[in-house]
């Protein structure tokens, strides 16, 4: 698979300086920004809302992958729509409406995914993997960061990657670093989602770099967004 590409996690930015931190991280050639968005309720943390990423669209031009981590995410789906983000992921455990989901998503031209839990069985989300851009694997339990990676997820993207009517795009989402975005690669994902890895990095562009340098087998290849 030759496109590879990094999603920095906004996450674990520094939220006192939120437009600087997303520049720093587009200048150095992320390919993704990616925006976890939590309610209290599906996971125990919660983040920011619409009327936050809406202000970040416009400070960038980089494409926005948005995570919901909320419950029931029909009832916000169109507010996160609107605003223009390239990606859009929902959990399979928040809701019974995942067909109507991607339905909406669709009409907006944007990149339909699910997530799923560590613990989450395959099985739930294979009637709709042929609607599917991507199918995002949480590799830690979803609601903080800075969580150690649980290597028992790479046989679910294994697993994925055989199957016939797997999307092109496979996101893995924690406890990401060059060691474990590798082990995620060989098992088939293809777009790797960094938080504490690059933001708390004290060179940035150089930690994107180098998790690049790995993905592509030492080759210094920029991905297409």
């Amino acid at each position: 698979m030759d496109e590879m590409l990094i999603a920095p996690s906004l996450l674990s930015a520094n939220f006192a300086c939120l437009q600087q931190e997303i520049a720093t991280v587009e200048k150095a050639g992320a390919d993704i920004l990616h925006l976890d968005v939590m309610d209290g309720q599906f996971v125990k943390n919660i983040t920011f809302g619409p009327c936050v990423v809406k202000c970040i669209r416009e400070t960038t031009q980089m494409p926005f992958d948005v995570h919901l981590m909320i419950d029931r995410p029909e009832r916000y789906i169109e507010d996160f729509l609107r605003i223009g983000c390239q990606w859009l992921s929902f959990h399979i455990e928040a809701t019974d409406c995942a067909a109507d989901i991607i339905k909406k998503i669709k009409e907006y031209n944007c990149k339909a995914a699910i997530a799923i839990k560590p613990n989450t069985d395959i099985d739930t989300i294979t009637p709709y993997l042929a609607d599917l851009d991507m199918v995002l694997v949480m590799s830690v339990e979803p609601g903080f960061g800075g969580q150690k990676f649980i290597e028992k997820i790479l046989e679910k993207i294994i697993q994925l990657r055989k199957m016939p009517d797997c999307p092109k795009y496979i996101q893995v989402d924690g406890g990401i670093n060059g060691e474990t975005a590798l082990k995620a690669a060989e098992a088939g994902a293809n777009i790797f989602v960094a938080g504490s890895y690059i933001f708390k990095s004290n060179q940035i562009s150089n930690t994107i770099q180098n998790l690049r340098d790995v993905l592509y087998g030492l080759s210094t290849k920029k991905s297409p967004h």
